[in-house]
């Protein structure tokens, strides 16, 4: 008789996450059906079978089975760069777009509590939130009046979100907010030994926390998390070679973005593997038989992968056939959604004002711009005072308006769904900003995809730095 089919959800408040695992993981020996295997384990079995599979013989994949929702509050948002830099999770972070910080919502390092700068640090950090509080209704009141100069209605709640998307640019990397983590047992134990080997005590002392925390309910399988020596060497000895190739920092005049490097017959490899993926021929074969294929079978080819994309669609995994570089200068709160794009691949410098903070033009607009200026300049050289001594933990006084280098590999699927979220009109501006000239660059190398690549809206990033910035660079 044949076995009918049965689905159904193994219930974490009867069953513990690395009973879960086990149940999941013991299927590939076991004819017996999930519920058979469960009720047959005790969270002291579980334990048994990880200590020897996942910790012994090394077999992780069984711990990603095992899922945990992890709530961290009160950390910085610099520690928070390091936590989220994790790919294999999910995060939601408090925002700064729709929440207000207090004047006391920032992190004090241990490295500067009782060192000698520990005055400057407060001193530069509640004069940043002294200011960016004090520029909350001034900004408010500028939006308003312009709107009605304009003769547009504009609400309660988008005057906020104006308001505060400038504001933003006020605040220290010490700000503070809390994020929810769901995350599998092998994602977390990767995510602890990077955190566990940070230059930040902040971050390590996050790490044992959460290990603490996870053991609980990950008995087994985060015990033996601990620092990597491989990368707090890769981080210390990179750091001391890189300082001696680049004594003294050059103020570049390059473009602030720009395509290093790609695969120039990127699309030709996305078509024949989508061919490739229907047929029973090789990759060579099909190459050979696309050069040879009629333009109106090509324009269907394109028709099929991108003319039928809905809204909300995730477009064809063949775009992954392909490969950009990009080298990008943006301020910080704008790599601070940049950084939730996970699936590329990312390398940011430390966060430092060497490459100068942008003006947002509504604080020229609202006669703030030399307020914002000082307090830009005071947080720069709070920041080198510091440094000298304590350069991991100076970024903590770096405000969201300073300047960051980014190096971004990214194939066409991710870089799709990058544009269209983030030139969409609700979209931060400096993050349209950075979306829209990417665009650009990947549509200068396309022939055949062109048509079917474009932006949310018809700005460009010129009209966005015109409309938006007053300069999105000075020293």
């Amino acid at each position: 008789m044949e076995n009918k089919r049965h689905i159904y959800l193994l219930d974490s408040k009867k069953i513990s996450p690395e009973t879960i695992a086990v149940t999941f993981a013991k299927t590939s020996r076991s004819p017996q059906s999930f519920e058979q295997i469960a009720q047959e384990l005790s969270d002291e079995s579980s334990a048994q079978f990880h200590e020897k599979w996942v910790v012994g013989y090394g077999h992780a994949s069984i711990a990603e089975h095992a899922v945990l929702h992890i709530a961290v509050e009160n950390i910085s948002r610099l520690a928070v760069e390091c936590l989220e830099s994790n790919r294999l999770a999910s995060y939601t972070e408090k925002s700064s777009r729709y929440q207000v910080w207090d004047a006391e919502n920032f992190f004090t390092p241990d490295e500067l509590k009782d060192s000698q700068f520990s005055a400057l640090y407060h001193d530069t950090v509640h004069m940043l939130f002294q200011r960016y509080q004090k520029a909350i209704p001034v900004l408010q009141k500028t939006i308003e009046a312009t709107k009605q100069a304009q003769g547009e209605s504009i609400s309660e709640r988008e005057v906020h979100a104006c308001c505060m998307d400038v504001c933003r640019y006020y605040l220290p990397a010490a700000a503070t907010a809390n994020v929810g983590i769901t995350i599998n047992a092998r994602s977390l134990e990767n995510a602890l030994c990077k955190m566990l080997s940070h230059p930040l005590a902040e971050v390590r002392q996050i790490g044992s926390e959460i290990k603490q925390v996870a053991i609980t309910h990950l008995p087994t399988l985060v015990k033996y998390v601990d620092e990597i020596a491989y990368l707090k060497q890769a981080e210390e000895r990179t750091t001391q070679l890189a300082q001696k190739l680049n004594p003294s920092y050059s103020k570049e005049t390059d473009q602030w973005c720009t395509l290093v490097d790609h695969d120039v017959r990127f699309e030709d490899h996305i078509l024949n593997a989508l061919l490739y993926r229907f047929d029973s021929t090789s990759f060579s074969h099909n190459e050979s038989s696309f050069q040879k294929m009629p333009q109106k079978q090509q324009e269907e080819l394109l028709d099929i992968l991108f003319g039928k994309l809905g809204e909300h669609d995730i477009p064809l995994r063949e775009l992954e056939y392909s490969w950009f570089l990009f080298d990008i200068l943006m301020d910080q709160g704008a790599y601070f959604e940049f950084k939730r794009h996970r699936m590329m691949t990312q390398t940011v410098q430390p966060l430092s004002p060497h490459d100068g903070f942008a003006i947002p033009r509504l604080i020229t607009q609202a006669g703030l711009e030399v307020d914002f200026r000082e307090a830009m300049q005071m947080a720069k050289a709070a920041y080198q005072q510091i440094a000298q001594v304590e350069r991991a933990a100076a970024s903590y006084v770096i405000p969201n308006a300073f300047n960051r280098r980014v190096l971004s590999a990214i194939n066409l699927r991710s870089a799709l769904h990058l544009i269209q979220l983030r030139t969409a009109p609700n979209a931060h501006f400096a993050i349209r900003r950075v979306a829209n000239r990417m665009a650009e660059l990947l549509r200068e190398q396309m022939h055949l995809f062109t048509p079917y690549f474009k932006p949310q809206t018809d700005e460009t990033w010129q009209q966005i730095e015109d409309d938006y910035f007053s300069t999105t660079k000075i020293y």
